[in-house]
């Protein structure tokens, strides 16, 4: 870096998604009261304090936007009026809260945003924060009013349930009339789950014989999760009151909370709409964000081991933790919405518009203390889920290595990759690049020839730890290069001549493959050392973004400023073209059972455009296999694989049912249309078919494997068992097959 900033590690990562509530509420007006809801706010916007950092953080922003990203943009009113509308859009994302008017009253600071930045005083922020509590206040009276009469399911009315499809609300009576709707689609939800329960509970499915031990962890999880649902009443009259009552505590309990304000919410949100104009992964991170970096670059994590970011109203289980008490359960996934949070024995807590900080306070907490969260699954069906707090299991965050015994193939190697973990390489701690050298060096000994490199979900991490992996299976040479926001080149080289792994390699990849795991992916697809077979092109992450202590950098000594990320670079395959926005292609394509599902930097607004920048001379691998080849004999498999044609059926049918936003309101039209989707999910999702095992899998030798505690064990058997039917990796070793054969 070109200033003395103190790097906390230099990442290529996706999982860094802005942690941002643009809508965080500041307290009512001074002597306000429950009367004041019924007037609208007409008055002039009133301001708040303004916190002691607001200028310092201003002048930060001001700094690494100006010169050290690396587009190196000039903050003026085009780059203000962008980040105006991005603003709103997270001040009420569910467009549920301020009416047009309000919008318009904004809309006066659409260009003073630069000028407010340079000042250090960000007005937009304070005032934004007043006006939305002064609206939540009217708010939180309309919905107690609505929900304590009970809503009538018999008309025939809908719901859009899309907010970008929404418009802000003209008047006081559009607006409680989209929140009417709003409510009874959640009581509609909710009674629907709890009639499926009755539904289970008189006629429980018998348990199949196992020789495997109950988990006593799981009928611990199972029975808090019936506990919390409590006494279902028999009529639909009875279980709608029975939720209306529960909906308006929750929401009481909601508007209550969110009455107080962070000091710095206002500050935060009003950056991070100037940060989101430049890129999605420039972001400023106050002080009580500073634990979410530290997870995601050593894996340690107390709680239930998830990451989350905030979608809309909700909070959106970005993705698990290996190793974490989520991931260990099984029932809690990426793509999950979080509806509500409940402590064991208490009353669950409605997240929706919750910072994303005081969620994952409430979902945290003490080993072996049990938290209960209700979702919504990306198919539609609500689930309530009961997991048990843990401290991350670390041995299960790293890499892992096995020999999968195939009928076709013979003995094949796997490796399975889940981030480039380790911040350094100190005596005793263990990073990413040290475990993959260990287990091709087993697998070597153990004369196997052929390795599926699995880096599916693999969300990247340090820079250094990319270049060295791919080192392993090439000898000296260029790995990626990198460019600046003056367009200074460098070239990252692996200057180790030895290879740990010598035979042929398949890099297993998918669309949640992204950053660090990209490089490599790319590299071993540039070198031909290695065939990229996946479900779809990668993530397509193509920057490189600085972390920067702002307490250290500042020299502050008053209350803590936090940590910004900059993206100070993009980086290049070692053939000049970028990952950014394309991706890595795989070689042969497989099934999706994902693509439904929109992800990808391609979707994230603000994304940095593709480019490429000259090749660097490298030398490529000899082989025999075509790539052509390879691809038409798999692809003649995949078409006459009976399940992998059902994975395809069934995100044809999820693709079809993503637009379908609107939601009828009439009782039984909603349950014509639910059980019509519960149907067709049920007879095609490709987890809940039981598929046979396709391959043996006999772990390498580690210290889980070798561990005596009897839930790590059941880890690893669970973890063993699903490798075995994973209907991907049996293709990849396949391919293997075909690569040695090649004449």
């Amino acid at each position: 870096m070109r200033r003395s900033f103190v790097l906390l590690a230099l990442l290529l990562s996706c999982r860094s998604p802005r942690a941002t509530d643009a809508g965080i509420a500041s307290p009512p007006p001074p002597g306000s009261s429950a009367s004041d809801a019924s007037r609208p706010v007409d008055r002039e916007l009133a301001d708040m304090p303004r916190d002691p950092r607001e200028a310092a953080l201003a002048s930060a922003a001001s700094l690494f936007l100006g010169q050290e990203h690396v587009l190196a943009r000039n903050i003026d009113d085009s780059v203000s009026k962008e980040a105006f509308h991005g603003f709103i859009d997270e001040l009420d994302v569910g467009k549920v809260f301020l009416l047009d008017g309000d919008v318009q009253k904004l809309a006066r600071f659409e260009t003073d945003m630069d000028d407010e930045l340079r000042a250090g005083d960000l007005v937009l922020g304070r005032k934004a924060a007043v006006l939305l509590a002064s609206r939540r206040h009217i708010v939180a009276d309309v919905v107690a009013r609505i929900l304590a009469t009970p809503l009538d399911f018999t008309t025939n009315e809908s719901v859009e349930t899309d907010p970008k499809k929404r418009a802000f609300c003209k008047t006081e009576e559009e607006l409680a009339t989209r929140w009417r709707n709003v409510l009874k689609l959640q009581v509609l939800e909710r009674t629907q789950e709890l009639e499926d329960t009755l539904e289970r509970r008189a006629h429980p499915k018998p348990v199949a014989p196992s020789s495997k031990a109950v988990d006593p962890d799981d009928a611990k999880r199972e029975a808090a999760a019936e506990k919390a649902l409590g006494e279902i009443p028999a009529t639909f009259e009875g279980r709608r009151d029975k939720v209306q009552k529960e909906v308006a505590t929750r929401y009481a309990t909601q508007f209550t909370r969110l009455a107080s304000v962070d000091k710095l919410a206002p500050t935060q949100a009003f950056i991070n709409a100037v940060n989101g104009v430049f890129d999605p992964h420039t972001t400023y991170l106050p002080p009580a964000e500073e634990a979410e970096l530290g997870i995601a670059l050593t894996g340690r994590l107390e709680g239930i081991g998830a990451t989350l970011r905030e979608q809309e109203h909700y909070i959106l289980v970005n993705d698990l933790v290996a190793g974490g008490a989520a991931w260990q359960q099984g029932k809690l996934e990426a793509g999950d919405l979080i509806l509500s949070v409940a402590q064991e024995g208490k009353e669950p807590v409605d997240v929706m518009d919750l910072p994303i900080g005081k969620v994952v306070s409430m979902i945290r907490g003490p080993k072996g203390t049990v938290v209960i969260l209700a979702v919504k699954k990306p198919d539609g069906t609500l689930k309530t889920i009961s997991i048990t707090r843990d401290v991350v299991r670390i041995e299960a965050s790293y890499a892992r290595g096995a020999v999968l015994k195939t009928k076709g193939t013979g003995e094949v190697g796997y490796v399975h990759l889940p981030g480039f973990y380790g911040e350094s390489k100190k005596p005793g701690e263990r990073n990413a690049t040290d475990d993959m050298r260990t287990i091709l060096t087993q697998l070597s000994k153990k004369g196997v020839t052929s390795l599926v490199f699995d880096l599916r979900g693999n969300g990247g991490g340090l820079l250094t730890h990319a270049r060295d992996i791919a080192g392993l299976f090439v000898k000296e040479g260029p790995v990626v290069q990198t460019k600046d926001g003056k367009g200074t080149v460098e070239v990252l080289r692996d200057k180790d001549p030895t290879v740990a792994f010598s035979g042929n390699v398949v890099v297993l990849v998918d669309r949640f493959c992204a950053s660090a795991a990209e490089i490599v992916a790319g590299a071993l697809q540039d070198y031909e050392r290695a065939v990229v077979v996946g479900t779809s092109a990668t993530h397509g992450k193509g920057t490189v973004q600085a972390v920067i202590d702002l307490d250290q950098q500042m020299r502050t000594k008053g209350d803590p400023l936090g940590l910004y990320k900059v993206t100070v670079q993009e980086y290049f395959r070692v053939s000049g073209g970028s990952t950014q926005l394309k991706g890595v292609v795989p070689d042969v394509l497989l099934p999706d059972p994902t693509s439904f599902v929109e992800s990808g930097e391609r979707t994230l607004p603000h994304a940095i455009p593709w480019s490429t920048i000259n090749a660097v001379a490298f030398v490529k691998t000899p082989h025999a296999w075509k790539v052509t080849d390879l691809a038409s004999a798999s692809t003649a498999r995949t078409r006459a694989n009976a399940d992998l044609a059902t994975v395809t059926k069934f995100a044809a049918i999820m693709e079809a049912r993503k637009d379908k936003t609107v939601k009828p309101l009439e009782r039984a039209a909603w349950q014509a249309e639910y059980k019509r989707a519960k149907a067709d999910l049920e007879a095609l999702d490709p987890k809940k078919r039981d598929l046979k095992a396709l391959m043996e899998v006999a772990p390498l030798a580690t210290q889980e494997a070798g561990s005596q505690d009897p839930r790590m064990q059941r880890q690893l058997d669970r973890w063993k068992d699903g490798l075995a039917r994973d209907l991907w990796v049996d293709e990849s070793t396949r391919i293997l097959g075909d690569m040695k054969k090649a004449p």
